[in-house]
Order: C-alpha cells, then structure tokens, then sequence
C-alpha cells in the first residue's frame, strides 16, 4: 500500500508539473495595464515617467480544458490558486521630430517587478520564485499627431517595436518566476478614434514571438523550450463626465496563443493560453499634465493560464 501511494504521487506530480510547464509558459505581457486615450500621449511632446501598481487575487490556475488544475499536498489533491502584487516603473520620451512615414519618433523603457503568493503552499509540485524583479522592456516608437476635426481630435494612432530582455530573475527550479529567460519581440499598434468630442474608443493589439529558453523548469527534463506565439489586445471605451477632468468607460483584454510551445523542438499538445477579461474603469485628470487611470478586470474562459481579477492603478507625468 505505501509503495502503490508512493507510485500514485510520483504520476500525480509528474503530471502536474507536465501540464504547468508545457503551457503556463507565455512571458509576462500587457494585460489590462494600458486602457483609455492609448492612442497617444495625453501632454504632447516631451517626458514622461509612469507608475503602475496592479493586484491580481484568486487566480485560479486552469487547464487547457479550462478547469480547475489540483495539485498533491498532504491533505490530497487541491485546488491551485496564485496572488501577485505586480509594478512596473515606466519612462518615455517623446520627440516632437518626424523620423518615417509622418510619424515622430519616441522611446520607452519599463521595469516590471513583482511577488507571487502561490495556494496551497505546502503542495508538492509547485513552487514561485521570491526574487522580484522582472524582465527590461525597451520599445522605439513612432508616433502620429492627431488627425484632427471640426470639433477636435478624431483619430491618433502609435506603433511600437517593444523588445523584452531576459533581465529578469528566474530560477529553473520554480514553476512561476518574475523573468522568463528567453527574449521575447511584443510589437503593437494602438489607436483612439474619438466617436464623438467626448466618447472615445480605444485598443492595443500586440503579437508576441518568443525565442528559446535554453534553462527550461527542472520537471520538464528538456535541454530547452519555447513558448507559442500569441496575439494579445486591450480594449476600452470612455465617455467624459466632466469636461477636461473625468471620463468614465469599460475597459477589457483578450489573449490568445495561436502555436503550440516546444519542449526540445517538438509541438506539446494542449499547450495554448488563453484568456478574457472586462470590467469598469476611469481615468481622472488631476492636471494638463497628471493623469491617473484606475481599471478593474473580471477573467474568464482562461485555458492553461490563471483566471481571476485585476486591480490597476496607473500615474502618468508629464515634465513641461
């Protein structure tokens, strides 16, 4: 009996940590951080530093079915659940110098950070990195000026050729770290198209390529791995309450990965993310050149990737 329990909890472990590894694998990416006026900077020309702090509870880690996934501890098989407190540090300058096509160059530079509080702690399987800092985020941009009407802007748009740097801290014996330990090309396009003077929609559409990560989670027995491209956008829509000082709207994200990742350069079945989230939000106008943004997301129809709510509150500065 002892023996057979033995058995039975090497396969269930083996399992888990399969199913963790050959999916769950997607760097850490822009879900729900951006949202109302994306579309372009909201002073104009010059420099800008950002904060964002976002909260994320009850995520509920999904198979690639979408239920549930358990893992073994003491007790049996439980549920697994992941807290994260995330950050992110943002600079940006943006030149007021035409470089191609009509649109003015720019730079952005993000350092994420963040900690991870995995549920229930005592499981077998396993386990999150306490190191916080995450990977170095560098993108050129260009950037259009506003096509303008009769009665203001009615179009702005942005493109962004975003690098991530595998800076990160990473260990090969957790399942969940801050860095990924690959390189990742993450480009989008953003626009605002103003419906009317006061009701705006906006979007973010990235695609994300992963290159190799040559030190893949212990489990896994790889030599390396490398995750599915994916397609990832946000979305939101604000109506301005008050004029030059509040719009209020519905902000959202979807991610979808649309290749299978690899472990030793082979397809691994069931292995594509998935996810969707809406909620409210607002951005406030404290000043022509202070900007705070607040966004809340409810997941849903998550497949291999955690499912639970976002908390996003975002602080933009411009320097006159």
């Amino acid at each position: 009996m002892r023996h057979d329990g033995l058995k039975t909890l090497a396969v269930t472990l083996g399992l888990v940590a399969a199913q963790t590894v050959s999916a769950y694998d997607l760097p850490a990416v822009n879900l729900g951080f951006t949202s109302f006026l994306d579309g372009g900077p909201p002073s104009g020309p010059g420099w800008y530093v950002q904060q964002y702090v976002q909260f994320y509870r009850n995520g509920q880690l999904k198979d690639a079915h979408g239920s549930n996934l358990r893992v073994p501890t003491a007790r049996g098989l439980e549920t697994a659940e992941v807290d994260a407190n995330i950050g992110i540090t943002q600079l940006t300058f943006q030149s007021d110098q035409e470089l191609a096509f009509g649109g003015k160059w720019g730079m952005n530079l993000m350092l994420p950070y963040a900690s991870f509080d995995l549920e229930p702690e005592d499981n077998f399987a396993l386990s999150a990195n306490s190191g916080n800092l995450g990977d170095l985020l560098v993108g050129p941009f260009l950037q259009w000026d506003p096509i303008m009407g009769e009665n203001g802007p009615r179009f702005m748009q942005r493109v962004e050729f975003q690098m991530l740097l595998p800076t990160g801290s990473y260990d090969d014996d957790h399942a969940l770290n801050p860095g990924s330990n690959f390189f990742s090309f993450n480009p989008y396009w953003a626009a605002t198209a103003f419906l009317t003077p006061q009701w705006t929609l906006s979007w973010r559409l990235h695609y994300l390529w992963n290159a190799e990560n040559e030190d893949p989670f212990k489990p896994t027995g790889a030599n390396d791995s490398q995750a599915g491209q994916a397609i990832h956008l946000n979305f939101a829509s604000a109506y301005e309450i008050l004029p030059n000082r509040l719009r209020l709207g519905i902000n959202g994200y979807y991610l979808k990965q649309f290749t299978d990742s690899k472990l030793d350069g082979h397809d691994v079945a069931d292995s594509r993310e998935q996810v969707f989230a809406i909620g409210p939000g607002l951005v406030y106008h404290v000043s022509p050149h202070d900007h705070l943004f607040l966004n809340a997301y409810w997941e849903t129809e998550a497949e291999n990737r955690p499912e639970g709510t976002r908390m996003n509150l975002r602080f933009v500065h411009h320097f006159q």
